[in-house]
């Protein structure tokens, strides 16, 4: 291979890439197209008022009557048996799973930019389910994170009693950040996301999602109401990106009655299927 032949390849292949990118971002900000896309968004406020005032009733009930029974229940905090939890809780930590999507999301990018017909046109559908997922996810934590600061509530048996009211608002410390949980976030937004695009993985999804809350119970990083509200927030934030989505049509179809249902169309119009990356 010539030295012009190999410029002209590296050219191609940076022109490919740099339109995949700037295709998917106009996309994602583009103004919603799909028909049915009124009565999705009125099925999504319904959904997430059902969420919310049941998250909010439940939290209430929680506080009051569960959350200081259910932590004197636990193992001391640091207990050496509960080894296995604190491995098992690790994989609904917020930094691994948004630094694992983010490196699989660059990587399909980069594959796709030398990819041609049909292998272009399915990296491309995982481009935009990963994308999905990623703010199905980032857009709730972002949330909690402010959540937490403002509520400031401390963690079981900070201060040494099992006081589930110690509120420090605005403390913005690691001991008063319990109050929503994000490893409860990430696993209930993350099984809401990959079960919407996969809706055969539900079943695995739910149970990964119940598994992580429950570790944060018996290691006493969270009281049972943290979860809760964690776990609605996770949900009704991927519900909200999930409907971004479906109204640009990318990912998702919207159908009669604003169901949302996964959709194999063409992720990125702007981007040839078969186009060379020379």
């Amino acid at each position: 291979m010539s030295i012009q032949s190999g410029s002209e390849d590296s050219a191609g292949y940076f022109s490919c890439l740099s339109t995949i990118v700037s295709t998917s971002a106009r996309q994602l900000v583009s103004s919603a197209s799909q028909a049915h896309r009124t009565e999705a968004a009125r099925r999504a406020t319904r959904q997430t008022l059902l969420a919310f005032v049941s998250a909010v009733i439940l939290i209430g009930v929680l506080m009051i009557w569960i959350d200081a029974p259910e932590i004197a229940l636990m193992p001391p905090r640091g207990t050496a048996s509960l080894w296995p939890f604190r491995i098992l809780t690790d994989f609904g930590k917020d930094i691994y799973a948004l630094l694992l999507l983010i490196i699989l999301m660059v990587g399909v990018v980069l594959a796709a930019a030398a990819a041609h017909d049909s292998a272009r046109q399915r990296l491309l559908t995982i481009g935009v389910n990963l994308q999905f997922i990623l703010l199905g996810l980032s857009i709730p934590l972002a949330v909690g994170e402010f959540l937490k600061w403002i509520a400031g509530r401390g963690r079981p048996f900070v201060g040494g009693q099992a006081n589930v009211f110690n509120f420090v608002p605005f403390a913005g410390t690691e001991a008063h950040a319990s109050l929503p949980s994000a490893h409860s976030i990430t696993a209930f937004a993350l099984a809401f996301a990959v079960a919407a695009v996969w809706p055969r993985l539900r079943g695995l999804a739910i149970a990964y999602a119940l598994l992580i809350a429950f570790t944060r119970l018996v290691l006493l990083a969270h009281h049972p109401s943290d979860v809760v509200a964690g776990a609605a927030i996770g949900i009704i934030g991927a519900t909200w990106v999930r409907y971004w989505f479906a109204a640009r049509g990318l990912g998702f179809a919207v159908g009669e009655g604003g169901i949302i249902s996964p959709a194999d169309n063409e992720p990125l119009k702007g981007v040839a299927a078969g186009a060379p990356a020379s």
